[in-house]
């Protein structure tokens, strides 16, 4: 089976080979890696099943002074935090869209680079990402907090832009359903370490509805829906499931109950990630995070798990257990 088939495998329950993988690093924990094995890039040392296929423009344009423009036209700092940064300004400092245009949609480009991709690795699952989808879109526009007080005092112009981010990002995923691809992934986190960040209600009332307009899309298309969200979010399960989500990441066990939550949903929901990064890879022992290793693998060995680090390692883990993880799962197929 090529690594594409079994990540397909494990999406639809049946039981693969072993327990396929798709691991990041931040920056730090990249470039630390990288000289651990003398190599210039990973993609050969990591041996992921993943192929993402975004933009040819990519995310973020440099603007200079480790600065940042993504095409939403927002700033982001990256002078401390390389690897998403700080946002500067506010594109929308009023409760209301006056002015405001989304970005451009898909190039000859755009196309030309996703088909290339594929083109260069045809045996890897494909997925298209759409990161700070919704919640994180708009609340990078307008501000965390405007955002949050703008969910009571003002819910017309937050239903309006949220439905403006929906749009385009169902555009987006018209243009990528043209080209041969497996799943859309949408990022945006909605949790803290306990329950979610605007509470269920207002999860409900806002995000939900947009969630059941774009992932439609995708359904139908006969494409499946995998998502990343930080935090205690696991109460929203059985409301994404019902309507289409495939797949669930980063699975975190400081918040979760990564045992069960696997049990719960078996045959409804795969999930991707569980190794803690907030505890056992930054403290943890070798043997522990070998062992932690393990148990993820046994439980996935039916099908419905994708093995990953809970989030990107950051650069404070040590690299013997860096090295000690990845080993652990890429000796499942020798």
């Amino acid at each position: 089976m090529t690594k594409r088939e079994i990540v397909r495998a494990v999406f639809e329950f049946n039981t693969p080979p072993y327990v396929p993988w798709e691991i990041g690093f931040t920056q730090e924990a990249a470039e630390k890696l990288k000289q651990h094995y003398g190599v210039e890039e990973l993609t050969a040392v990591l041996d992921n099943h993943y192929l993402w296929l975004g933009n040819a423009s990519g995310v973020k344009q440099h603007i200079g002074n480790e600065r940042y423009q993504d095409r939403f036209g927002v700033i982001w700092n990256c002078s401390v935090d390389k690897d998403i940064g700080v946002i500067e300004g506010q594109i929308l400092p009023e409760a209301n869209m006056k002015g405001y245009q989304p970005p451009p949609q898909f190039t000859t480009e755009d196309h030309q680079y996703i088909e290339k991709s594929i083109n260069n690795s045809p045996d890897l699952f494909r997925g298209f990402p759409i990161g700070f989808s919704l919640y994180e879109r708009a609340w990078t526009l307008r501000g965390m907090e405007p955002l949050m007080m703008d969910f009571i005092e003002h819910p017309d112009f937050v239903h309006e832009l949220l439905t403006t981010i929906t749009d385009y990002n169902i555009s987006q995923v018209k243009e990528a359903l043209k080209h041969d691809i497996d799943c859309v992934h949408f990022g945006d986190d909605w949790g803290q370490q306990c329950g979610l960040q605007m509470g269920p209600q207002l999860w409900r009332e806002f995000i939900y509805p947009q969630l059941k307009r774009v992932y439609k899309v995708v359904k139908d298309a006969g494409k499946y829906v995998s998502i990343h969200s930080c935090g205690d979010v696991d109460e929203l399960f059985d409301d994404l499931i019902n309507i289409g989500l495939n797949c669930f990441n980063p699975f975190q066990p400081e918040v979760m109950d990564v045992n069960a939550l696997m049990k719960q949903h078996q045959g409804k929901l795969a999930f991707h990630g569980g190794l803690s990064t907030q505890k056992t890879l930054p403290y943890g022992t070798v043997d522990e995070v070998v062992a932690e290793t393990e148990h993820l693998l046994s439980m996935g060995r039916n099908g419905g798990y994708i093995f990953a680090p809970a989030h990107a390692v950051e650069g404070d883990v040590p690299i013997e257990n860096m090295v000690a993880f990845i080993d652990t799962v890429q000796a499942q197929k020798r």
